[in-house]
């Protein structure tokens, strides 16, 4: 390689800015600020590095520093939102910073002229959001100049500008590029820097919000990021009694347990070998006297979720409700209590067979695992449920099915896979596999086990977690990071929940009366 074109090649470094970088820092501000006064002198910078090291940041390159951005840790709530940049930096010396503050205050970023569209601007942004999350700050707040503004101002109010440039119609060099970092305006300030006679002396009070802040940090007990889900392709077999059937149902909960899960998924109708006891009776006089199981089996469950650490969602089974028969789902968790979900979109099959009716509400359960909700089977076929669960930040799905063709399966798979993506969560599917020759309306199954999740970068390509083999009776377990979630619904290259037109449309949950 011959010397010239080793210096034209670029040895980029992103690093903290040390005292002997000053004369690289005053030449790039002097050529962006030469008139407005704003390069600081060689102690300002010194005592900007003397407060807080860590935040004054900067990439070099062959050794010449050609980017830089410059922040401190402030208690914001001793500024508020009408300050100017003098009073939140202590005119350039930094001694407003404090350590146990709780926002970090971007005061400076600025690049070389000569590396323009090298988007180091960018980098520079990305490494402050770095910082904050890092030091668990609420967030990065920071006063922006509008310097387009001096060719609109006779024109328009700052405010109408903004909204300019939030709409793409017109470019500002500052307030453009601070958007598309994901920073929003709060509000319109007056005399941020006077002597700014660009942005006629206003200034955007900019906001980027840290979605991972923790307000009080436990060194026990906090919520969950990483959670481990169990799921159950169960296998239908004959059972003489509750006590035959709970011992099938413990093996599994204690293997489940045994990998340290989470959660514990049955199927729907996973009891449904007590019907045998029944046969010969009629289909709807059957399904009644196995509702008479529910309670004790509810009760034996509560007993496992605690002994085995573990929350059971408890598949599904017939339950009275006052007079009415219902399809119910138990979430037993492992500190001891209790919710449940009824079904509420009952199948023709259901309706005709057995006389079942579907429940008026819908549920969001706080777990100590993450906020999750549960629709039984055909529930999921239906777009609307899944929404309004995520609109009460549901974190996880669980869906027991149900399924006894190939085709009847690949719906409740299909809407499972697409709830998971357009509502920006997790979904975990199980039903039973073999059969039951004696028992009426049960007698077949069909079931493939799976987890799925959104479908962005931080995924799997194809939105699937974990995977059972089909019609096997076996486990999946698998681990879904929550915190994926939460960077999705605000960072991901599509965000469904958030950009969603309610301007023209909502989904209303009408409360029975």
């Amino acid at each position: 390689m011959s010397q010239k074109r080793e210096e034209l090649e670029h040895r980029l470094k992103l690093r903290n800015i040390k005292p002997g970088d000053y004369e690289d820092i005053r030449e790039i501000m002097m050529s962006i600020y030469q008139d407005k006064g704003m390069a600081w002198t060689r102690q300002e910078l010194k005592n900007q590095l003397k407060a807080f090291p860590e935040g004054q940041i900067c990439i070099e390159d062959n050794g010449k520093v050609v980017a830089a951005a410059f922040s401190l840790i402030v208690d914001y709530t001793q500024f508020g939102d009408n300050h100017t940049y003098d009073q939140i930096t202590g005119y350039g010396k930094f001694d407003t910073h404090d350590p146990e503050g709780d926002t970090l205050y971007g005061t400076d970023v600025f690049v070389h002229q000569e590396y323009r569209g090298m988007r180091l601007g960018r980098r520079l942004y990305d490494s402050r959001k770095e910082l904050c999350e890092n030091l668990n700050l609420r967030s990065i707040i920071a006063g922006g100049r509008i310097p387009g503004y001096a060719n609109y101002a006779e024109e328009m109010t700052p405010r109408k500008y903004i909204d300019l440039v939030k709409n793409r119609e017109v470019f500002d060099p500052v307030l453009s590029f601070q958007l598309a970092n994901e920073f929003h305006v709060r509000k319109v300030i007056t005399k941020y820097l006077p002597e700014d006679k660009d942005s006629r002396a206003y200034a955007t009070l900019l906001e980027w919000i840290n979605i991972y802040y923790e307000k009080d940090e436990k060194l026990i007990g906090n919520k969950k990021s990483i959670v481990r889900l169990g799921l159950v392709q169960w296998k239908m077999r004959r059972f003489s009694n509750v006590d035959d059937l709970m011992q099938q149902v413990e093996f599994f909960v204690d293997t489940i347990s045994g990998y340290k899960s989470d959660f514990c998924l049955l199927p729907e109708f996973f009891n449904a070998p007590l019907l045998a006891e029944f046969n010969d009776m009629d289909a709807s006089e059957a399904i009644r006297n196995l509702a008479d199981y529910t309670d004790e089996i509810v009760s034996r469950m509560s007993d496992l979720a605690v002994s085995y650490n573990v929350n059971i969602i408890a598949g599904s089974m017939p339950e009275y409700d006052g007079k009415k028969l219902r399809n119910v789902s138990y979430l037993c968790r492992r500190d001891g209590t209790h919710g449940k979900q009824y079904k509420l979109h009952i199948t023709p099959d259901e309706a005709s067979y057995w006389g079942l009716q579907g429940g008026n509400g819908i549920h969001v359960f706080e777990t100590d695992a993450g906020r999750v909700g549960i629709l039984i089977c055909y529930d999921v076929e239906f777009p609307e449920l899944g929404r309004i669960l995520a609109e009460q930040d549901m974190d996880i799905l669980f869906v027991p099915f149900w399924t006894d063709t190939k085709n009847a399966f690949l719906r409740v798979n299909t809407c499972a896979k697409s709830r998971a993506i357009e509502n920006e969560c997790y979904v975990a599917i199980t039903g039973s596999v073999g059969n039951l020759p004696k028992v009426e309306n049960m007698d077949i199954q069909y079931s493939q086990a799976a987890i799925y999740s959104p479908s962005d970068f931080s995924f799997p390509h194809d939105s699937i977690v974990a995977q059972a083999s089909e019609n096997a009776e076996t486990t999946i377990v698998a681990d879904v990071d929550l915190d994926l979630l939460t960077k999705q619904r605000k960072a991901g290259s599509v965000r469904n929940l958030e950009q969603r037109r309610l301007d023209l449309y909502s989904i209303q949950w009408k409360q029975k009366k």
